[in-house]
C-alpha cells in the first residue's frame, strides 16, 4: 500500500489548488436510475415507457418521477403516441442530455485515469 505525498495529499478547493473532478459530476446524472436510463436511451433513437420499466426493474411510478426530473432538466424528452389506439410512449435523450452525459462521462474518465506519483524508495 502507497502513502500519498505532495500534491495527492492535499486538499483541494483552498489557496488556488484544482479542486477534485468528483466535485464536477452532474448529480441529476449520477443518481444510480437516472445513469441507467441516460446510459440507455444514449444508443437508442427513443425507447418505449414499458422497455425502460422492465429493462431497468422499475415500477411505472418510480420510472415516471426519474424521467420527470431529467424531462424538466430538457435531458429527455417524451412523446406520447396511440399505435392501434392503444397509447405508448416513447423516451429519447435530447441534445442537451446527451451534451451532458458525454461531460458526465469524460469527468468520470478523468477521476478513474488520475496518476498517482510513483512510489518513493
Amino acid at each position: 500500500m502507497r502513502r500519498l505525498q505532495g500534491p495527492q495529499a492535499e486538499s483541494h478547493g483552498e489557496g488556488g489548488h484544482e479542486q477534485h473532478p468528483r466535485l464536477r459530476l452532474n448529480e441529476a446524472i449520477h443518481q444510480p436510475v437516472r445513469l441507467s436510463i441516460v446510459a440507455l436511451l444514449a444508443d437508442a433513437q427513443g425507447v418505449d415507457f414499458t422497455f425502460l420499466r422492465d429493462h431497468l426493474a422499475l415500477k411505472d411510478a418510480n420510472l415516471s418521477q426519474h424521467l420527470s426530473a431529467l424531462e424538466s432538466l430538457g435531458y429527455v424528452t417524451i412523446d406520447k403516441t396511440f399505435e392501434r389506439k392503444r397509447p405508448r410512449t416513447w423516451v429519447s435523450l435530447s441534445p442537451q442530455g446527451r451534451a451532458a452525459f458525454e461531460e458526465y462521462l469524460g469527468v468520470l474518465r478523468t477521476i478513474v485515469g488520475l496518476p498517482l506519483a510513483p512510489p518513493e524508495g
